[in-house]
């Protein structure tokens, strides 16, 4: 289990808080991301949002060449026929 570590923010009267940089390095998170608030008997978590794709964004190199919307669309309907094929 990671070590845990504790920080500190302060609440603006805006009721803003900055995000210290090693959470948001640790939680992956980047302008526009979505963030989940847990409340519970134990006190708050924050938590990415689940399936937000940004979080993705620079963790594949780029392809070797750009792959084109015709190229993609073909590569789907080959796949449908081959399961289509296959029933």
């Amino acid at each position: 289990m990671p070590k845990s570590i504790e920080l500190s923010a302060t609440v603006s009267s805006k009721g803003q808080v900055v995000i210290p940089g090693d959470v948001r390095r640790r939680l992956g998170l980047v302008q526009g991301s979505v963030l989940r608030f847990v409340v519970d008997a134990q006190g708050v978590r924050l938590l990415p949002a689940a399936g937000d794709v940004r979080r993705l964004k620079g963790r594949l190199p780029a392809p070797p060449k750009p792959v084109s919307v015709a190229d993609m669309n073909r590569a789907i309907a080959e796949r449908r026929s081959g399961i289509a094929n296959r029933g």
